[in-house]
């Protein structure tokens, strides 16, 4: 291993630590002691928490360790050394936080769920950002979707209702259940921002018979690229040109002002775009 490749794998680790005990700090020092029951396998380890008094992190680590062999077997899943150090430390802090923290850090319950599920899924974001992974129910989905013909996200949305659901079972109190799925939703919430964050991409379609005006100035003017596709319309049948610029969502505001500018009347498209890879944007991930 070179000198570089060492540095940047103890930077990474460095920022898995560091993601874990913020996650750590809104599950342990917020969502549990406030007696809320969250999605995932530490929202179930919480309710055996809360049921029977067993340790949240050792049965976080216990409940992975088991999905985890059973995704080898089933699934044929090969874990990296970085999702191992994560479940297995974000069990240990676990632990250790739950009893640092037998009260919440806030009297408030909504604030303890929403300080704590923000925490928490920025945490989660950093995790997932560095190449980690906390296991959970991903792993259940997987496995459940390799016989039955469910999609991912519908099972994964399944777990965690039902995870959350049992909130009524332990305190046989609906408003527990509903900050449950609050948490749930900040949660998943937090950890988009952290992924896409400034990053968050935006692809406009624009038409315009001035296309060749408005396409040099986006390029000499904001120094982005411009795509000239042939179109024709479908009721007139008559050719078009249409420009299509890929571009930062809060540059974007650029853009719309060179077409206002060029030509009012233009025709502009603008969508949300999960990835782009190439130069000038994200490296192709595998």
């Amino acid at each position: 291993m070179t000198k570089q490749v060492f540095i940047r794998e103890a930077k990474s680790y460095l920022m898995l630590t560091f993601a874990l005990c913020v996650a750590t700090l809104g599950w342990a020092a917020f969502i549990i002691p406030a007696g809320i029951v969250g999605g995932g396998i530490t929202g179930l380890a919480s309710t055996f928490h809360f049921l029977w008094g067993w340790d949240v992190g050792l049965v976080s680590i216990s409940i992975n360790a088991l999905l985890v062999l059973l995704a080898i077997k089933l699934l044929g899943f090969s874990f990296g050394v970085k999702s191992v150090y994560c479940i297995i430390l974000f069990g240990i802090l676990l632990s250790a936080f739950t009893h640092s923290f037998p009260k919440p850090l806030t009297d408030d319950t909504f604030m303890a769920t929403l300080i704590g599920s923000t925490l928490a899924g920025t945490g989660a974001g950093i995790i997932f950002v560095s190449g980690g992974s906390t296991g959970g129910t991903d792993i259940i989905a997987m496995i459940i979707n390799k016989y039955k013909n469910i999609s991912l996200g519908r099972l994964l949305l399944l777990c965690d209702i039902f995870i959350i659901s049992t909130g009524y079972i332990v305190f046989h109190n609906i408003e527990i259940v509903m900050y449950g799925f609050i948490t749930m939703a900040i949660f998943g919430y937090a950890v988009d921002m952290v992924i896409t964050g400034n990053k968050q991409t935006v692809q406009l379609f624009i038409i315009s018979t001035k296309y060749k005006e408005i396409s040099e100035n986006i390029i000499s003017r904001t120094e982005k690229g411009c795509t000239i596709l042939d179109g024709v319309g479908a009721y007139t049948g008559e050719s078009k040109k249409v420009l299509m610029v890929i571009s930062k969502k809060r540059t974007s505001a650029v853009l719309f002002r060179i077409i206002k500018d060029i030509d009012p009347e233009a025709f502009v498209t603008m969508g949300t775009v999960s990835g782009v890879y190439g130069k000038g944007f994200d490296q192709i991930k595998v």
